[in-house]
């Protein structure tokens, strides 16, 4: 018993010391360094620091969860189809929560911030009212599982969910923590599911470039392989030179990375000019270089090594020029010091059509060594014609020099430059009633040869000249794109149309007897010449303001309805016409009647304040004899049929209120009363 205790002492103690000694920012416990995995074989994590991590937001019910004591990995998709994966601790009572996260174009450590990158969550515990022992692994994403969530302590919740749903050319993110804090680790094993993690591109030597100096070679990989299979002292290489040999490899990208697609090698003695083979081979370590699916550089591949004549880096090209540019790129086969680069632009002189400026020049000059440089003019360049950029001694007194401290001499390129474009046009109108026709005019200037013209939003015209017709008067826009192939420019224009004429005006909707109907003319358009009024009462008028119309009272009980029309002539000899209709009533005096018949003959079967044509902010209520409102409305054609709740009311008197503005006075108007139903 004494000696189990011993034993259980040390082994709590070897995991306190390790997980004490472990760095918190280490590989893999971030988002941004996740170690890669792939679906060809189980990764085992042997121990899990307990260190403090941030909340992770989630987009379902599950509360409480953050990174602490957490592992990140990371894997691409290279097949859609469903993501299958088993956790199974090393203590099987140790709890692990987990969740994958959709990462694609996305900084990593949004998952701290944005809940809808979750794909899938499982924070699965013991059973609720569990004491006992309880196993909490495997888990992961398989068959057994029916669900994209499983949250902590919750009933039928499992260890299991079911498998997501994947897409080829996505990146994610798992992270598995160890809830226990135990400091124990697990496996983690990829399978099950239809979706493939692993990457079909099988590892090559892409190429080998020596240094400047020939003590060193820069060796391309074609893509991203594994650090920990590069024998640092070079033995997974060789070169086929007497008396050289390969002392070291390192990579700058396996200081804080898990992979590299670039080794620099160390050699032993100077490369001399000439063509050598590097040539790959099982190293030290019993291997070449992998992958992060272990697959492996076959041994013997090779790839040429050509040392040449350490020569100046001349002015090598220029990068098209855009339109108008006032920066110009020039790049470089060989890296330039930083250094050497005058910023006030005295190393260049631009010459062409027109006199050019250069104000200034830099680099890309993070690590001191650029591969372009960027000439920056005065002005842009808008002439057309050849234009010729000169290397010379700058205020510095040099040139340029590159990364081997060779001096590039005096030299030259030249370039093209487009003349700029002109999208604007001009237009005439040939006017009808029925349709107008708009002829477009563009003079082609300065090489254009791509004309596009979009009309009113919906047509377009390829052609340099359009002819488009219009049968909507209104206001029209028009917006035409020219381009060189090298230049382009946009111009708008509104089309307006003399002859566009709408006629309207506002009439008195209603007129009670007495009233006078009131006009006004809203008609829209130039040149407008003439006007017809028709009152519909037998009068009719020529003026654009004809005075207030009066018109006969209808019969008791009726309604009259009058169309009203205005002709508007301009002076293309077109017209338009607008038709108005008004109403002309029997009676306006508001009344309530004392007696009613709601039994369906069409005569007096509603209850309600009659002619109420001239009553604003209109309340009228109707209440039983016990004083119970039983009808309410602000709308006096909304009538009380003599139903309470769907049911006939009895028959017998009940009382009314009725209140309201009248719209000629302004004057508020109280009333009450008593009607009789009637049966």
């Amino acid at each position: 018993m004494i000696k189990r205790i011993i034993i259980l002492f040390c082994s709590i103690f070897f995991i306190a010391f390790n997980l004490h000694a472990q760095n918190c920012n280490g590989k893999g416990q971030t988002p941004s360094f996740a170690i890669p995995v792939c679906g060809t074989k189980t990764f085992s994590q042997p121990l899990v620091a307990n260190c403090p991590g941030n909340k992770i937001p989630s987009n379902s019910s599950c509360t409480n969860y953050t990174s602490s004591a957490s592992y990140w990995y990371k894997f691409h998709c290279y097949q859609t189809g469903t993501l299958g994966f088993i956790i199974d601790g090393v203590d099987v009572n140790d709890d692990y929560d987990w969740e994958v996260f959709d990462v694609t174009n996305i900084d990593p450590n949004k998952v701290f911030s944005d809940p809808s990158l979750q794909i899938s969550l499982n924070l699965y515990g013991a059973p609720p009212g569990v004491t006992t022992p309880f196993p909490n692994t495997p888990t992961g994403c398989s068959s057994q599982g029916n669900r994209s969530i499983n949250c902590e302590g919750t009933v039928n919740s499992s260890p299991f969910n079911q498998m997501p749903a994947i897409t080829a050319g996505h990146d994610y993110l798992l992270m598995i923590t160890n809830f226990s804090a135990s400091g124990l680790g697990y496996s983690l094993d990829f399978k099950g599911g239809s979706a493939s993690i692993t990457d079909p591109l099988m590892p090559h030597l892409n190429n080998a470039t020596p240094t400047c100096d020939g003590m060193q070679i820069k060796v391309k990989l074609n893509k991203k392989m594994k650090c920990t299979s590069l024998a640092s002292d070079g033995s997974d290489f060789s070169i086929n030179i007497p008396g050289t040999t390969i002392t070291g490899a390192a990579s700058s990208q396996c200081v804080l990375g898990f992979d590299m697609d670039s080794v620099t090698l160390s050699l032993s003695s100077i490369l001399m000019p000439g063509n050598y083979t590097l040539t790959i081979k099982n190293g030290t370590d019993g291997n070449t270089v992998a992958d992060n699916c272990d697959q492996l550089i076959p041994v013997g591949e090779n790839v040429p090594v050509v040392v040449v004549p350490i020569l100046p880096t001349l002015l090598d090209s220029i990068t098209k020029p855009t339109c108008a540019p006032q920066t110009l790129e020039l790049v470089f086969k060989k890296g330039i010091k930083c250094n050497s680069i005058a910023a006030d632009g005295s190393d260049f002189i631009v010459t062409g059509p027109v006199p050019v400026t250069v104000s200034s020049v830099t680099g890309n000059c993070a690590s001191g060594i650029s591969s372009k440089i960027f000439v920056t003019l005065s002005a842009p360049l808008q002439t057309g014609g050849t234009y010729t950029i000169t290397l010379k001694p700058g205020t510095d007194g040099g040139t340029l020099t590159d990364e081997c401290n060779r001096i590039t001499p005096p030299s030259f390129l030249t370039f093209n430059i487009k003349d700029t474009v002109n999208a604007g046009f001009t237009y005439n109108i040939l006017y009808g009633c029925a349709e107008n026709s708009v002829s477009y005019n563009y003079q082609n200037k300065n090489g254009v040869n791509s004309w596009k013209w979009t009309f009113d939003s919906i047509r377009t015209s390829a052609t340099q000249n359009p002819v488009i017709s219009y049968t909507d008067f209104r206001d029209q826009n028009t917006r035409f794109i020219v381009s060189n192939g090298f230049c382009s420019d946009t111009s708008s224009q509104k089309i307006s149309f003399d002859n566009y004429i709408n006629s309207d005006f506002e009439i008195t909707n209603l007129v009670c007897p007495g009233d006078l109907a009131t006009l006004k003319n809203n008609t829209i358009g130039k040149f407008i010449t003439n006007w017809t009024w028709i009152f519909g009462n037998g009068n009719t008028s020529t003026l654009k303001d004809p005075p207030n119309q009066s018109y006969t009272n209808p019969d008791l009980g009726t309604i009259a309805k009058i169309p009203v029309l205005l002709i508007a002539h301009n002076s293309f000899g077109c017209n338009d016409t607008a038709v108005k209709y008004i109403q002309v009533v029997s009676n306006c005096f508001i009344a309530v009647p004392t007696a009613f018949t709601p039994n369906g003959d069409g005569i007096n079967d509603y209850l309600y304040p009659l002619n109420a044509y001239k009553a604003l902010d209109l309340k009228f209520s109707i209440y039983n004899r016990f004083g119970q409102r039983i009808f309410y409305t602000t709308d006096w054609t909304n009538k009380w049929d003599g139903r309470v709740k769907g049911q006939p009311a009895d028959m017998g008197t009940y009382v009314w209120i009725l209140t309201y503005t009248n719209s000629d006075t302004h004057r508020q108007v109280a009333q009450k009363g008593t009607s009789i139903l009637i049966r």
